[in-house]
C-alpha cells in the first residue's frame, strides 16, 4: 500500500491563493476550504489512494518561536484565511480524513513523525509526502519516501533531491540553515548562496565537518578566494547556523496517536452534509460515493 501524507496548511494557503473566492451564507468567506475539501475529494478518488494522513499548524506560532525571535508568525497573513484554519480541519475530519492539528509543533513535525512511525511497516510500499516544502526534502528516501507537488503533477524521490537541491536529503537542514528561508524567517549566513552551499555540503555533509581553514577544504568547484570568504563567514557565524539548522530540523517526536490502520479513508460522515450546506455548496457530498 502507499499512505499519503498532506500539508494540509500549505494546501489551504494554496486554495486561498488559487480558489475562486465563496462566501457561506452567514457571510464567512470559505473558499480556500471548499478548494481543499475538493482537491482532497479528487485525491481520494485515485485507486492507489488509500491510507491518507493531513496535518495542519493549527496555529502559526511553535516551539521555535522561543528559539528564534524571527521566526515565522501570523503577522502578514489575510484574516479571511487564518479564520479557516479550524473550519479547514473541521471539514476533513468530517470527510473522514486523519486530521492532526498542531499547536507546539508545526505540521510538518508531524508529517516526519508519520513518516518514521509507518516506514517501519513492510506492508507500506511508499510513502508520499504531498508538499513542495524545501523543509520536507529531508525526509526523502530512495523512491520508498518521495515528495510530490500536487500543483505541478511532480515528485521528488531521493535522486530528484539531490539534483535539486545539489545535496542529499540528510543534508538539507545544513543547506537551509547557511542559505536561509525567507518563509520562515531566519536569514542564512552571510555570503552563502545556493550554489555554494551546495558545493561545500555535498563534500562534508554537515557543518560540523566542515573545516575553518579553507586550505581544508580541497574543492575543485570553488576558487581558493571564494573558499576563503566562505569559510570566514562561517566561521564568525557558526552558532547562527547551528540555531538555523535546529530550526530547519524536523522533529519526529510528535505524540500521533493513530496507527497504520486509522490512516484508512472509509468514507464521509454524514455530519458533512450539514457542513457543507452551512458553506453554502450542498453539492460537493453529491460527489462522495463512500459513507460511514
Amino acid at each position: 500500500m502507499k499512505i499519503h501524507l498532506i500539508d494540509g496548511t500549505y494546501e489551504l494557503f494554496r486554495n486561498h491563493f488559487g480558489a475562486p473566492p465563496k462566501k457561506a451564507p452567514d457571510g464567512r468567506e470559505v473558499g480556500a476550504t471548499l478548494g481543499l475539501l475538493r482537491s482532497l475529494l479528487m485525491l481520494l478518488t485515485s485507486p492507489d489512494v488509500t491510507h491518507v494522513g493531513v496535518a495542519f499548524d493549527h496555529v502559526i506560532e511553535s516551539f521555535r518561536n522561543n528559539l528564534f525571535v524571527g521566526y515565522k508568525t501570523a503577522e502578514g497573513v489575510d484574516s479571511k484565511l487564518l479564520a479557516q484554519f479550524t473550519l479547514a480541519e473541521e471539514v476533513v475530519s468530517a470527510l473522514g480524513v486523519t486530521v492532526w492539528s498542531m499547536v507546539e509543533f508545526e505540521a510538518d513535525d508531524a508529517l516526519a513523525t508519520a513518516v518514521k512511525r509507518f516506514k517501519k511497516n513492510r506492508s507500506v510500499e511508499q510513502i508520499v509526502i504531498a508538499s513542495p516544502d524545501k523543509d520536507l526534502a529531508q525526509l526523502v528516501s530512495d523512491s520508498r519516501i518521495v515528495c510530490w507537488d500536487r500543483r505541478r503533477e511532480t515528485i521528488i524521490d531521493e535522486a530528484g533531491v539531490v539534483e535539486k537541491y545539489g545535496v542529499n536529503p540528510q543534508s538539507i537542514p545544513d543547506w537551509l540553515a547557511v542559505v536561509g528561508d525567507s518563509a520562515d524567517g531566519y536569514p542564512g549566513i552571510p555570503g552563502w548562496g545556493a550554489k555554494s552551499a551546495s558545493a561545500v555540503l555535498s563534500h562534508f555533509e554537515h557543518l560540523e565537518n566542515i573545516p575553518d581553514d579553507a586550505a581544508k577544504w580541497k574543492l575543485s568547484s570553488i576558487s581558493a578566494g571564494r573558499a576563503a570568504s566562505l569559510a570566514q563567514s562561517l566561521a564568525t557565524h557558526r552558532q547562527e547556523a547551528k540555531l538555523y539548522r535546529e530550526l530547519a530540523t524536523l522533529r519526529d517526536d510528535v505524540p500521533l496517536q493513530e496507527n497504520l490502520s486509522d490512516l484508512k479513508w472509509r468514507g464521509a460522515f454524514p455530519r458533512l452534509k450539514q457542513i457543507c450546506a452551512e458553506l453554502g455548496d450542498e453539492k460537493i457530498p453529491m460527489r462522495i460515493s463512500r459513507w460511514r
